[in-house]
């Protein structure tokens, strides 16, 4: 049996037209399924927990990155496997997880690839799957949520960034990775990744991996803002991490403070002083 669940506002409606291709698949196939439909947020957390207590065997997103995220937290340490066929504006979890775009292709995975485990994360017990960080990236989503009325893809993405050059200030940061590094200074960017790309696929973290019970860390140092473009397209390349500005480190876990810090979580922001982040290994399963 096969759960699925859709975000009937993903993709400014295009879930609800994949959603019905996939149904009528279904059928075609003598698949037994069930249909859920999101009313609000966390919903789709409680339909795929409530699932996992009834046994099913996956629970299949349709919609986007905060639609996985929502039902991801549902399966989190279930033996219910998580499917995504990609409907959202970004999509940027399934790039890291060689999902397609392809309805057909994705849900062919679905039903004949076993389900692998992968990592997942916490930030104050709150759970992420794919990126998290504080910094010039949120300032960027901001501006970018305004554009994807109007534009999808990486579009509105590279609006919030040309946006944000503009208003950027740098954060006075505190932070711990491990049990051994501390850092103090300005910071443009604090970034912890699971996966491996944010804002519509922007390689943020071009060699983060889902397996390898690590978080990747990126912390950017702050620039004048007139050097920022300098930055933009190893940023857009995935080389970002290569720069003289940027330190990388790979842990279990991270701490951040930061005053009147916003942190995006998975596209979702929220205002915090505090962050503690861990990585945990193994916790969902994944048609992948």
């Amino acid at each position: 049996m096969i759960a699925l669940i859709v975000n009937p506002a993903a993709g400014n409606g295009r879930s609800m037209v994949t959603c019905k291709a996939v149904c009528q698949r279904l059928d075609e196939r003598g698949v037994a399924y069930e249909l859920h439909q999101t009313e609000y947020p966390t919903h789709a957390t409680q339909i795929a927990r409530d699932a996992a207590q009834r046994g099913i065997e996956t629970v299949v997103s349709i919609g986007g990155d905060g639609t996985i995220t929502e039902i991801a937290a549902g399966l989190r340490g279930s033996r219910t496997a998580l499917g995504i066929i990609p409907s959202g504006t970004g999509n940027d979890f399934i790039k890291t997880a060689g999902i397609s775009m392809d309805w057909e292709a994705a849900l062919e995975l679905i039903l004949t690839r076993p389900a692998r485990p992968v990592d997942t994360g916490t930030i104050n017990d709150r759970f992420f799957i794919n990126i998290c960080g504080t910094g010039f990236d949120v300032m960027t989503l901001d501006y970018a949520d305004k554009a994807k009325k109007y534009v999808q893809g990486l579009l509105p993405y590279l609006y919030g960034v040309l946006r944000a050059i503009a208003a950027f200030r740098p954060f006075q940061m505190h932070i711990e990775i491990g049990d051994d590094i501390v850092l103090d200074g300005k910071y443009m960017i604090f970034s912890v990744a699971n996966g491996r790309y944010m804002g519509g696929g922007i390689p943020i973290a071009p060699q983060a991996e889902l397996t390898d019970g690590l978080l990747d860390v990126l912390v950017v140092d702050a620039v004048p803002r007139w050097k920022v473009p300098a930055y933009l397209i190893p940023l857009m390349m995935g080389k970002l991490y290569q720069c003289k500005i940027s330190h990388r480190y790979m842990a279990t876990k991270c701490k951040l403070r930061c005053r009147n810090m916003r942190l995006q979580m998975d596209g979702e922001i929220m205002p915090m002083e505090e962050a503690e982040i861990v990585c945990e290994k193994d916790q969902l399963l994944l048609h992948w």
